[in-house]
């Protein structure tokens, strides 16, 4: 009697287990799909956002300059880019310029969206300096929901650019317009300026602009512009600095009229 109620325990403990470890497995497999997905939409996300925020005059981006912007290998992109265009995203010919799809243009505006808006944040209540948001704001945007984003904008007063000047996409996907403005490396020997804004997505160059004094809406003035390699020698705050036409052209500003 004793024995058949150990191995009536046993086969119910048995079963127990069996269904614990199929349990597990089936956990396993299902954060494995959700882990896979997470990854495969981030991606989609980035390069949406990327050639949403540096397509040309003509709408166009090339391959090349998203491979140096997320550093990573022509095949790599190549490969991406066929999955985006498979899915409707983007419309992608090999060796030719990429477009953004009406679908695409939706997506990427969000995605910019919710990253510029946490900039604010970040910079304006949180504290952190603007060479250290753009990090933190990609992290975040991509965890965020709709809803989330909406009330933060309320809570920041509906911002219209971020603090690098970048404009900050309406929920109805009004862009605010920039005044007209130009690369620094364009201005001539003479011409003053004001920044209007800068790229975002070099910490090095943030820091180095940010220790000679350049921020939204500092006066510039061109003292010279060097023939040989396009440098320039600039006056900020009675100071004189010079920068390469390289560092120039990250710096864009509105110029004033002589």
């Amino acid at each position: 009697m004793f024995q058949s109620l150990l191995l009536f325990f046993y086969n119910i403990f048995a079963v127990c287990l069996e269904g614990l470890t199929l349990n597990l497995g089936t956990l396993n497999f299902d954060l494995t799909i959700s882990l896979i997905f997470k990854v495969t939409n981030k991606s989609k996300e980035d390069y949406l956002s990327i050639i949403f925020k540096h397509k040309d005059e003509n709408e166009q981006i090339k391959p090349t300059l998203i491979a140096e912007m997320m550093n990573i290998s022509g095949a790599a992109v190549t490969d991406m880019l066929k999955k985006l265009s498979r899915d409707g995203d983007i419309k992608y010919e090999r060796y030719k310029g990429i477009n953004l799809t009406k679908k695409g243009e939706v997506y990427a505006r969000n995605i910019v969206r919710r990253h510029r808006i946490w900039e604010v944040f970040l910079h304006d209540v949180v504290g952190l300096p603007w060479e250290k948001i753009h990090d933190e704001a990609h992290k975040l945007e991509h965890s965020s929901s709709d809803e989330l984003i909406d009330k933060l904008e309320v809570i920041l007063n509906f911002p219209k650019y971020d603090p690098h000047g970048d404009p900050i996409p309406a929920k109805n996907g009004v862009m605010p317009k920039l005044p007209k403005h130009v690369p620094l490396s364009h201005l001539n020997a003479g011409d003053k300026c004001y920044v209007v804004r800068v790229n975002d997505f070099h910490t090095e160059f943030l820091n180095y602009i940010s220790e000679i004094g350049i921020k939204l809406n500092k006066e510039i003035i061109v003292e010279e512009v060097r023939a040989f390699d396009k440098s320039l020698k600039i006056k900020i705050n009675k100071f004189y600095f010079d920068i390469s036409e390289k560092l120039a052209e990250k710096i864009f500003v509105e110029i004033v009229a002589s």
